[in-house]
């Protein structure tokens, strides 16, 4: 009754401000407890002492194959007696071994900075007041994440590992610790909010479900906000993105998060027929081909100082034959300096509003990009 109550509370707050989500077609005024709305790789179900969460194996052909199924009990009440099979973890969920940098941030969101006792790889994590308590040793630097010290994380007395799973890698010795390993897949999700939406499963497991489910509410309206916005420009800038590494050019696909964020943003991206949610290696000739006269061209890098057209005319000199070279309509972002990845879970209305105003800057006039900057 409690968690209903709670709910409830947030319901209202919902209705009240007279604002709905849209998921396709369809529309919703409220958050249901047991309904996921955008992401496709977890389900949840409340049960009277438990509450299951099933997590997808995005891998898997079979769309009903699981990852994991993780069967949430409220820590202090007894075990019932008739559990399912799963992996039991007691919420909300104390004393934390963080891999990735995009979970420090969400739990920091959440206001459970405190509860993180160990980290993975802490040069790539945003936070500083997490880079602070690393420093300070109240929290324990554990290495790379790929191989974690497994001595520390015993001293640190962890109660659940978060991490990311990658497909047919495993977590080594620090699966035989006997803690539980909490697998977050929202980086495989194919649309913006399906990646914000893995909120709603943090806040399950750290006892902060109505804070997450109203991050993810307000997430929703401002970028479908943001996205009616952009439908109302009159014409679509073309649009080419990223660059060369090594012998191949890595074009997001169509239906992958970032061809979704191009399209919603207004953009003619030029590579949206080109199938998958991932991105796809092509050759450089494909892609001057394809896209030499794009109006427009966007790509990240990470420096510890700004880009410049010399400096990409350097890296690889045929750049200077796209169009958007030649006219400076190059837009970058130094991943080094802003949290650029941490972003694209969390906050995608950030990056949708930036490259709106990118494709159509008329319909913001007023706005200060904080990713994407014009390349000098």
């Amino acid at each position: 009754m409690k968690r209903f109550s709670v709910f409830m509370i947030f319901v209202v707050a919902i209705l009240g401000s007279s604002c709905q989500m849209s998921r396709d077609k369809a529309t919703f005024s409220l958050l249901s407890a047991d309904s996921t709305y955008y992401a496709e790789g977890f389900k949840i179900k409340h049960y009277a002492d438990y509450t299951i969460v099933e997590v997808k194996d995005p891998w898997n052909s079979d769309t009903t194959a699981l990852l994991q199924k993780y069967i949430l009990v409220e820590r202090g009440k007894p075990l019932p007696k008739r559990l399912p099979e799963g992996t039991l973890v007691r919420t909300p969920v104390k004393r934390i071994i963080a891999y990735m940098s995009v979970q420090c941030s969400i739990l920091e969101q959440l206001g459970c900075l405190d509860d993180i006792v160990a980290v993975c790889e802490p040069q790539y994590i945003d936070s500083k007041l997490i880079k602070q308590k690393v420093s300070e040793g109240a929290i324990v630097n554990l290495g790379e994440a790929s191989a974690p010290n497994i001595e520390k994380m015993i001293d640190v007395s962890g109660e659940v590992i978060m991490a990311s799973p990658f497909e047919n890698c495993g977590y080594g010795a620090a699966e035989k610790i006997g803690l539980p390993i909490i697998e977050f897949a929202d980086y495989m999700e194919k649309k913006p909010l399906g990646r914000t939406e893995w909120i709603r499963f943090y806040g399950l497991l750290l006892g902060k479900e109505a804070m997450a489910d109203s991050i993810f509410s307000s997430t929703c309206m401002k970028y479908n906000s943001l996205k009616e916005l952009a439908s109302t420009a009159k014409t679509k800038p073309t649009l080419l993105t990223e660059r060369k590494y090594g012998s191949s050019w890595f074009i997001p696909g169509g239906n992958s998060y970032m061809g979704t964020l191009y399209e919603d943003a207004g953009a003619e991206y030029i590579f949206k027929n080109i199938a998958g949610a991932g991105s796809v290696p092509v050759s450089f000739e494909y892609v001057l081909e394809k896209a030499i006269h794009a109006d427009l061209w966007i790509l990240k890098y990470n420096m510890s100082g700004d880009m410049s057209y010399d400096m990409l005319q350097g890296e690889y000199k045929p750049y200077e034959n796209f169009d958007a070279f030649k006219n400076k309509r190059i837009f970058a972002c130094n991943t080094g300096k802003v949290p650029y990845y941490d972003v694209i879970t969390l906050h995608p209305e950030f990056l949708l509003e930036n490259l709106i105003w990118i494709f159509h800057p008329e319909l913001l006039p007023n706005y200060k990009p904080e990713y994407f900057f014009p390349l000098h």
